[in-house]
């Protein structure tokens, strides 16, 4: 299976998710509620864009540096990350939501320009065996 077959399925998963809590969160009644949803998003987050920083992203920063955008997507990850974080540290409900459904629309922006530009990129410059040699790291990682 090639990287990028994976990291689309994992961006279906991820976008189930997103869908989900945009229709919970508004509803949710206490903090707790949704600093335990930030969490669940948090820890399924961090493997992915581990994942996507160490495997992915790097054999393809020639061309990111060609196109001015080598920094950017390490970029994007930390600031979903931190702002994920944040609503740890949110003291009300209200400005947990907010920061929590900030970061679900960060993250559907960022996953889109993954799947519109990264990606095709990807499968157009990188050989057929290499992303399939990535998919295969990738599942070393997980076991």
């Amino acid at each position: 299976m090639k990287i990028t077959d994976v990291l689309r399925a994992e961006h279906a998963v991820f976008h189930n998710l997103f869908d989900h809590l945009e229709t919970t969160v508004p509803r949710v009644r206490t903090l707790a509620e949704v600093k335990g949803l930030a969490t669940l998003v948090e820890k399924l987050h961090g493997p992915h864009s581990k994942t996507e920083d160490d495997l992915f992203i790097e054999p393809l920063e020639p061309y990111f540096d060609q196109m001015g955008q080598q920094e950017t997507f390490h970029a994007e990850h930390e600031h979903i990350e931190a702002t994920l974080a944040k609503v740890q540290k949110a003291r009300t409900l209200k400005d947990a939501k907010k920061i929590l459904l900030n970061a679900i629309a960060a993250s559907r922006k960022h996953f889109d320009k993954e799947e519109r530009v990264v990606f095709p990129l990807a499968e157009r410059v990188l050989k057929a065996k290499t992303l399939s040699d990535l998919g295969v790291q990738w599942l070393n990682r997980r076991s």
